[in-house]
C-alpha cells in the first residue's frame, strides 16, 4: 500500500505524483461541494491541510471538513473592514506596506497598542488581517510572515488567555501552513510568564516558527537581516525605514480590498437584486 513504501518526508521533498495522488484521496474523501466550499478547495488548499497532517488522508479530511464548517458559520470572507476598523485605529496590527526577501505578506502587530476589549471583535479583526494578508499573496507564495513588537508591552495591556487561546486555534487549525515565520521582537522579561502559557495552545510545528528577536543581541537580529532589506524594514525593528503606521490610509487601502475579496469569493453575486 501507499503509506507502507512512503513516508511523509518522501511525499513532501521528492515526488510530485505522491503528492497529487493524495489530493485526489482527499478530494474523494471529502465529496462534491458547492459555493464557497467549493472555492476554498482548491488543490493548493488541500495540499496545505495534508501537509498539515503529515499527508495522513483520514487526518486531514477531518480537519478540512472542521474549516469548512467554521468558516460556513464565521463567515470570515464577508467580514468588512468598517466592522473591525476601531481595532486597528491605533496601529496595534496591520498588513505592511512592504515584504519580505521572497515577496510574502507580512503583517505588523505591536501588542501595547491594545485599545479595545472585545473578545469577539478582537478575534474577528485578526481573522480579517489574516484574510487580507493571504488575498495579496502573490500567487506562487503561500505563506505570511508577522512582525510583533513588543516595545512597551505589559501585563497590564495583554490579551485575554481566553483571546490568545482562540486566535491561537483558529490560526493552526483554519489557516494550516499560512504562517511562515512569526518574529517576536523586544519581547519583555515579564512577557516569559505569559509565554509559558500562551505557548502551551501552539502545536510543536508553529512553535518552531516562533523566533525571538533582541535589539541588542546581534545573533538575533540577523534572523530579522536575512529576511528582510534594511531599506523596507521600520525603524521599529532595527531597519532603515522611517515609515509608520496612517490609519486613516490603511482603512482607504483596506476598503479597496473589501472590493476585491468580494470578487474573489463572488459575494456581490451573494447579494439579492434590488426590490427582490
Amino acid at each position: 500500500m501507499f503509506h507502507r513504501k512512503h513516508n511523509a518526508g518522501d511525499i513532501e521533498d521528492h515526488d510530485a505524483k505522491l503528492q497529487e495522488q493524495k489530493v485526489g484521496e482527499l478530494k474523494a474523501a471529502i465529496g462534491p461541494l458547492s459555493g464557497r466550499s467549493s472555492a476554498y478547495c482548491t488543490d493548493a488548499c488541500l495540499k496545505r491541510y495534508l501537509r498539515a497532517r503529515n499527508w495522513n488522508v483520514t487526518k486531514s479530511k477531518k480537519m478540512l471538513q472542521e474549516s469548512l464548517k467554521w468558516r460556513s458559520a464565521y463567515k470570515p470572507e464577508e467580514i468588512p473592514w468598517h466592522e473591525v476598523a476601531v481595532e486597528g485605529e491605533t496601529g496595534k496590527g496591520y498588513r505592511a506596506g512592504f515584504h519580505d526577501r521572497d515577496g510574502r505578506t507580512v503583517l505588523v502587530m505591536t501588542p501595547a497598542k491594545q485599545n479595545t476589549t472585545s473578545h469577539e471583535n478582537q478575534v474577528r479583526h485578526l481573522v480579517y488581517l489574516l484574510e487580507n494578508a493571504i488575498l495579496n499573496l502573490p500567487e506562487e507564495l503561500e505563506e505570511m510572515v508577522w512582525l510583533i513588537d513588543f516595545t512597551g508591552w505589559s501585563l497590564a495591556n495583554a490579551v485575554p488567555i481566553r483571546t490568545a487561546r482562540e486566535s491561537a486555534s483558529i490560526l493552526q487549525n483554519h489557516y494550516p501552513e499560512r504562517l511562515s515565520v512569526a518574529f517576536l521582537y523586544n519581547p519583555p522579561r515579564i512577557f516569559e510568564a505569559f509565554w509559558k502559557i500562551a505557548k502551551m495552545f501552539l502545536d510543536p510545528v508553529t512553535m518552531k516558527k516562533v523566533k525571538f528577536v533582541y535589539p541588542k543581541n546581534m545573533e538575533s537580529m540577523e534572523l530579522l537581516k536575512q529576511r528582510f532589506d534594511a531599506d523596507a524594514l521600520p525603524v521599529q525593528f532595527g531597519g532603515r525605514s522611517p515609515a509608520e503606521y496612517n490609519h486613516e490610509e490603511f482603512s482607504r487601502m483596506m476598503i479597496k480590498d473589501d472590493i476585491k475579496a468580494a470578487a474573489v469569493w463572488g459575494l456581490e453575486e451573494d447579494k439579492p437584486a434590488d426590490g427582490a
